[in-house]
């Protein structure tokens, strides 16, 4: 294959991407009452192996089960993690499929955790505004001073993809040398060097639009103004205080064993993945590795507002995106995505009829956090993939349908 078809190939693949999350946003169905956060407890001492459920399954776990095998079927997925909880408690822990030709999955293999972090730092940055130590609507001049439109650009601007900034992911320059050097360690100031080729989008917390760059910055800003690393802030505010002992960032492309293997046709033929560098992801300090059972307790943590005064959670859910977006004579429908009260990005989640969750995708990697307040339930599921696996998240596939047979008045709509 040429080099020209090859990265025709990946910009098809880059839109793709970009599609299925407009059609996560565009799908999204929000209640309008905030819920009040629930402060269910995390697991006790006996339950800290990630494990499969122990023990004969009731017929609801049976249920689950028999939804991820035929999922899995359907998908050609090479491997499924999953777990789901009620109210904190375990319902079913499993893995299905392969890691590697002949390595069985197993519950407690990391993988890659992708944007789960920024659901993390906007979190710990919630706290922050709530002790009074910043406030969502502070310029970042103060710490990111080279920035342009630094003066216009707010704390809550950055997290909630409101700059305006375009997104170094859909650049075609960048796809093709991501394409070209996938080991390559990526520094934020190349990242953010791509966005910054071109005009915004338009004027800063006018509008909407998905971009990576937002949370590079963010995490810059964020160091400076507590005085620490992001990995060790976000440890101290958020995967400390919630006992996530396998939830870790990683500063090299390694992964703690045991490792679930990942496989990926991005660059036109099926290859392993799972070193690939993911300096590329965010920031770094915020690259994380997690494993399904720490997926699934953050999940109840962050989509229940657990470590969130009440007043933040609802901030959480709806920092002002409603009313946003749509298309413009600067701005395609495509990019600048419309939020309305029924579908909208919160600060770090997305928010999808009454589900809160985050959904990373990317180097054969495929994962999802979701969390329904109203039914206190819980589902992280986590997916590798074949060579005829569809393009796309598949571990949404599993968990929507999971969804549907546990909340079957709350779809979990994403596609």
């Amino acid at each position: 294959m040429t080099r020209t078809r090859l990265s025709a190939r990946l910009r098809t693949r880059a839109r793709a991407r970009t599609a299925l999350l407009c059609a996560a946003l565009l799908a999204a169905t929000v209640q309008t009452t905030a819920v009040s956060p629930a402060f269910a407890g995390g697991p006790g001492p006996d339950d800290r192996d990630c494990v499969r459920t122990r023990g004969p399954l009731d017929d609801q776990a049976r249920e689950i089960l028999g939804i991820a095998r035929r999922t899995k079927d359907e998908l050609h997925l090479k491997a499924v993690q999953l777990r789901v909880t009620i109210d904190g408690r375990e319902v079913l822990t499993d893995a299905l499929g392969e890691s590697m030709t002949n390595v069985p999955a197993e519950p407690d293999m990391h993988f890659r955790a992708g944007s789960v972090a920024f659901a993390h730092i906007g979190t710990a940055l919630l706290q922050l505004v709530e002790e009074g130590r910043v406030s969502l609507d502070d310029t970042v001049e103060r710490w990111l001073p080279r920035l342009p439109n630094a003066r216009k650009i707010t704390l809550r601007m950055l997290a909630t993809n409101t700059t305006g900034l375009h997104d170094y992911v859909t650049d075609p320059a960048f796809l093709a040398e991501l394409s070209a050097h996938p080991f390559r360690q990526w520094t934020p100031k190349e990242l953010v060097g791509y966005p910054l080729r071109h005009p915004f989008w338009y004027a800063p917390g006018t509008s909407w639009s998905y971009s990576h760059a937002n949370y590079v910055l963010l995490v810059a800003a964020l160091e400076k103004i507590t005085g620490m690393r992001i990995d060790e802030f976000v440890e101290r505010r958020i995967t400390g205080p919630l006992d996530l002992r396998e939830t870790q960032n990683n500063f090299t492309p390694d992964i703690p064993r045991p490792v679930l293997h990942a496989f990926t046709s991005e660059r036109g033929l099926y290859e392993e993945s799972t070193f690939w560098n993911p300096s590329w992801t965010t920031a770094p300090g915020a690259v994380i590795t997690t494993d399904i059972c720490d997926l699934a307790r953050s999940a109840q943590a962050i989509g229940s507002g657990e470590l969130l005064s009440h007043r933040a959670y609802r901030t959480l859910l709806d920092p002002g995106t409603v009313g946003l977006g749509g298309a413009t004579a600067t701005c395609p429908a495509t990019v600048c995505l419309k939020q309305t009260p029924a579908k909208h990005f919160g600060l770090g989640v997305i928010v999808i009829n009454g589900w809160v969750l985050q959904n990373p995708s990317f180097s054969g990697y495929a994962a999802i956090q979701a969390y329904l307040p109203s039914d206190r339930l819980a589902i992280a599921v986590s997916a590798t993939k074949t060579a005829t696996t569809p393009d796309g998240n598949m571990a949404e596939q599993v968990a929507e349908r999971i969804a549907a047979a546990l909340a079957p008045d709350t779809p979990l709509a994403i596609g």
